[in-house]
């Protein structure tokens, strides 16, 4: 007989270890904030996508080896985007991360926040673990057109955008469509894969999706 951890126990075991990196990424870094202050004008489909993403970015982030400590904020427990999420996410009222009703502009020191924009002029070149990285939870970027960037602006937090120009070119298709906006979830997918290789190209691939038209520049070199 080979001698082995036994199936229940692996999982324990498992669990244990993904629970203590999560709380070390909350004390030691890096962490990501998702601002959902902005989801009062969101009709329950843009909800239902936006908890969707939420339970993904989770999923992704458990699996990872390095971590980052999840805090979403502007988020209240008798909104209807905590009732989605509860809906759709099995057990999402034990997800290990921050559950917080103010904003996370009062909730970290200003001075220490990202907050990660498309609109930003400046190109993400590292994560840092003393940075507090916001995401702007949103789904209609159509109509909310620069509002995180606008909100960065207001409280002078410094802003970035992740480097889709300086390593990947628009790639021709039939429709003619290009764009740098990403779901939550793959934004964090690049964060995570970055934080883990430290090679933009290889993270990059992991959240652009060919349908947003655009390629790496050596595959077309």
């Amino acid at each position: 007989m080979v001698l082995g951890i036994c199936p229940q126990h692996s999982k324990r075991f498992l669990r244990a270890l993904t629970k203590e990196k999560l709380l070390e990424a909350k004390h030691s870094g890096p962490r990501l904030c998702i601002d959902l202050s902005m989801t009062h004008h969101m009709s329950k489909k843009e909800l239902s996508r936006l908890a969707g993403q939420i339970r993904r970015l989770y999923g992704s982030n458990k699996k990872a080896d390095r971590p980052f400590w999840i805090c979403l904020t502007g988020f209240t427990i008798d909104s209807p985007l905590y009732e989605e999420c509860v809906r759709m996410n099995d057990g999402f009222s034990s997800y290990l991360l921050d559950i917080k009703e103010e904003d996370c502009f009062s909730l970290f020191p200003l001075e220490t926040l990202v907050y990660l924009t498309p609109d930003s002029e400046y190109a993400l070149e590292d994560v840092d673990l003393n940075k507090v990285y916001i995401l702007g939870g949103l789904v209609d970027e159509s109509i909310q057109k620069k509002v995180t960037f606008q909100k960065a602006w207001e409280y002078s937090v410094k802003t970035a955008r992740l480097p889709i120009q300086e390593h990947m070119v628009r790639n021709q298709n039939g429709k003619n469509y290009h764009s740098e906006i990403l779901a939550i979830n793959q934004v964090f997918d690049i964060l995570s894969t970055y934080l883990e290789t430290r090679n933009w190209p290889e993270a990059l691939k992991k959240g652009v999706t060919s349908g947003k038209g655009y390629v790496l520049r050596n595959s077309v070199e």
